[in-house]
């Protein structure tokens, strides 16, 4: 596991925060919470990838087919 995948899912998690504080304190509510959807989604897909490569070596490994 890459430490830059931790990183990249802090900065994220960071970025959506102050975004959504912003646009909540300004009455954008239904605005803050797309953001924290798209945040969500956007983490989840690297999350996706890293099982796929997950799957793949233990594939791999057994020799499975």
């Amino acid at each position: 596991m890459d430490i830059d995948l931790i990183f990249k899912v802090g900065a994220i998690g960071i970025v959506v925060a102050v975004f959504n504080q912003i646009l909540s304190k300004t009455g954008r509510d239904e605005q803050a919470m797309f953001v924290t959807l798209t945040g969500v989604i956007v983490v989840m897909a690297l999350i996706v990838g890293m099982m796929n490569d997950l799957f793949m070596e233990v594939k791999s490994i057994f020799n499975l087919y």
